[in-house]
This record gives C-alpha cells, sequence and structure tokens, in this order.
C-alpha cells in the first residue's frame, strides 16, 4: 500500500475513518487485508492476541465459552469497530473467541505495530477508547437482556443487530448457531423463528436469514436494541445497535 495521502483510499471500517488524514496515511501501509472465511477465528478466548482486526464488511461475534463446552455470544463487531480490544485495554490475551459470523474483507495489524501506532497517534487512541466504552455498554446490555426480555424479543434485536453490520438484508445463519448466539436451546429459536417468518418480518431458507420487514422487528425489539444503538451515536456518531 502506498504511504502517500493521496494513495490511501477511503476506510469502510468507520473508525479508521474517523481518523485525522495525517494519522491515517501515516498507518495504512501497516495493514494487511485479509478476507476470512465463515467460522474463522481471528481470537481464541485465553490466548494471545497477535493481531487486532478492523472489519471493513461482515461482523465477527465475540463468544464466550463455558467449561461445560456450552457458549453464549456477547457482542458483534462489524465496520463500527475493532477486534482486539484487550491489546487496547493492557492485556495480551482474549477474554472471549472473536469468530467471524459473515465473511468480508478486513485490515488486519500486528500486535506490535498497533502498540506503536497508539503511541503515535493520539486521535487513534481516542477514538479507540471511546469505541472500547461503546462495546462495553453492548455487552452489558445483552446480559441484562438475555436475564430480563423474552426469546422473541431477544430474536428481533439480534436480527437487527446482524442486519445493521451486513450489505444487503440477507446473511448466513443455521438455527444452531443462532442458538448459540442467543444462549438458548434450539427448539426455542426454531419457534420464534417461524413465527418471524409467519408474520413476514424474516424469510429463513438453506441457512440464510433475509430481512423482509425491518419496522416489523424494530417493534418486535426490546428497548435494549435502542438504547446500545444511542450510545455508539453519542461515542462514536455511528448508527449501529
Amino acid at each position: 500500500m502506498a504511504s502517500s495521502q493521496s494513495a490511501v483510499p477511503a476506510p469502510r471500517n468507520r473508525l479508521l475513518a474517523a481518523l485525522p488524514a495525517e494519522d491515517l496515511c501515516r498507518l495504512w501501509p501497516q495493514f494487511e487485508l485479509v478476507e476470512l472465511e465463515l467460522r474463522h477465528v481471528l481470537i481464541a478466548q485465553d490466548e494471545p492476541v497477535t493481531a487486532v482486526y478492523f472489519p471493513e464488511a461482515g461482523w465477527v461475534s465475540m463468544i464466550l465459552q463455558f467449561s461445560d463446552g456450552r457458549s453464549a455470544e456477547v457482542g458483534l463487531v462489524g465496520s463500527e469497530g475493532m477486534v482486539g480490544l484487550p491489546l487496547l485495554l493492557g492485556s495480551d490475551s482474549g477474554t472471549a473467541t472473536a469468530m467471524v459470523q459473515a465473511g468480508g474483507p478486513m485490515l488486519r495489524l500486528r500486535a506490535d505495530l498497533f502498540h506503536r501506532a497508539l503511541e503515535e497517534s493520539q486521535a487513534l487512541k481516542t477514538i479507540l477508547l471511546r469505541y472500547s466504552l461503546a462495546f462495553q455498554q453492548q455487552v452489558t446490555q445483552t446480559a441484562a437482556c438475555n436475564g430480563n426480555h423474552t426469546l422473541d424479543q431477544r430474536l428481533a434485536r439480534w436480527l437487527l443487530m446482524a442486519h445493521d453490520r451486513v450489505e444487503g438484508d440477507d446473511f448466513p445463519m443455521t438455527q444452531e448457531f443462532l442458538a448459540v448466539m442467543l444462549c438458548v436451546h434450539r427448539p426455542g429459536v426454531t419457534v420464534a423463528a417461524k413465527l418471524f417468518q409467519r408474520a413476514g418480518l424474516i424469510r429463513y431458507q438453506s441457512g440464510r436469514i433475509t430481512i423482509m420487514d425491518r419496522e416489523g422487528l424494530e417493534e418486535a425489539a426490546c428497548e435494549c436494541y435502542g438504547t446500545v444503538r444511542r450510545q455508539f451515536e453519542k461515542l462514536l456518531g455511528v448508527a449501529t445497535g
């Protein structure tokens, strides 16, 4: 990648797009553009974090794995964010597994280069710290949501969050993995998904979900989606849940 400012394309990742041109120009040649497949693990829970990732499209699920083999999604990261927050916050190991759920291009930056970039760019550090606050709100709200709202409300919220992070209206997702995302048994997800499909809110076929009626999903979702969306807008100027 060329280092001249004129050769730096406009980033699709919104954190990078918010950087001053001079900072982005200095940082850009250090990125490696990667295209990662569905279910690829970027960072494993309790394992060393060797790089950070700035998604340009698609999204990554942050999954907490329990000792009994169960898993639960605690957050989503798309083009509004960065995967690898432990490095920003002073840790060198992952607190959750980061798994690609909707493939797309990402900009990868080695851990040593990331630390150097934080030293050289106060703007980058400030933007990422603000993002970490927004992401913390998402994780906190997810925990509260899972304990207090109905499955259909939570499913609607999750579908809206996924829709915010994909280009278009459809994305790959099996009911088995959706059950993991919502920390419930598959039969419950099957019933809720069928209700949404009969209501014309979604279409589910061959491992893909298509959003048919976003306004209807927003009405079906709990308050948690709007709460997180407002926090992202407040901290980053990004409209995403």
